[in-house]
């Protein structure tokens, strides 16, 4: 089937097209994106008749599968049956950061699928006008990104760029400031001199749970940012300190 080749990222980009499973993120897929094809069991057509009618208004193609078929195209433990094939959704990098940004969020090296997917899901929650995926990051097309974000990859624009050097500048072009969440920032972000950074425009860059940040990245912001730690945890998981600071801005501009 070709279908199953979209689980691998190089099938996702040499067709230019991604795998959305399950009946709540086909529903978001058939209200943001191109569904083209509809695959689905015959259990799961008799209880998503109204998303089976959906995309076939739509314009997509349904295709009846095998539950042995369906299982294949899934890597979930429970799978639902019913797969989308979509049209990958990242955009250019300027037409992600538009003409006047306020908030974006910057993945810089993430290599867990299920962090970048809630990253996403956070900047959709707060507001971000963008989330730009810069360097190693993982594809936001990967399965589990995309079950992570929870419908948001299709309401937030998204922008892939391997040069990170090239996402900052395009953010610093477009009047954000860069700011860097790490545990050992220089600014606090319950500090009150934190508050007219995070009430102006800017690009919250986030690294991998392991590492964060790379050093040559976090060198080019203009300010490193700390998350107070007022327990005893070691540190916050990357989708806490995303929330943290993402609403630190979003609430900031709101005041």
């Amino acid at each position: 089937m070709a279908a199953r080749k979209l689980l691998r990222r190089a099938g996702r980009d040499r067709a230019g097209r991604f795998l959305v499973e399950g009946a709540q993120a086909v529903r978001e897929a058939l209200d943001g994106a191109r569904v083209r094809e509809l695959l689905l069991t015959a259990a799961a057509a008799e209880r998503h008749r109204e998303l089976v009618d959906a995309a076939a208004a739509a314009g997509a193609r349904i295709s009846p599968v095998t539950e042995r078929a369906a299982e294949s195209l899934s890597d979930t433990v429970t799978p639902q049956g019913l797969v989308a094939v979509c049209d990958l959704l990242d955009v250019p990098l300027a037409e992600a950061l538009g003409e006047r940004p306020r908030l974006v969020a910057v993945c810089a090296g993430i290599a867990d699928p299920g962090n970048a997917g809630a990253v996403v899901r956070v900047a959709d929650a707060a507001g971000a006008d963008a989330v730009l995926l810069a360097g190693d990051t993982v594809d936001p097309h990967n399965p589990k990104a995309v079950r992570a974000s929870t419908g948001s990859v299709f309401h937030l624009p998204l922008a892939r760029e391997r040069d990170t050097g090239a996402v900052l500048d395009a953010c610093r072009s477009a009047g954000l400031a860069l700011l860097v969440a790490d545990g050992h920032g220089e600014l606090d972000l319950h500090d009150p001199a934190a508050a007219p950074v995070l009430a102006g425009p800017v690009a919250w860059i986030f690294g991998g749970e392991a590492h964060g940040v790379p050093d040559e990245v976090a060198g080019l912001a203009d300010h490193r940012v700390r998350v107070p730690i007022y327990g005893r945890a070691e540190s916050l998981n990357l989708a806490t300190a995303a929330a943290v600071c993402l609403y630190a801005s979003a609430g900031e501009r709101r005041r």
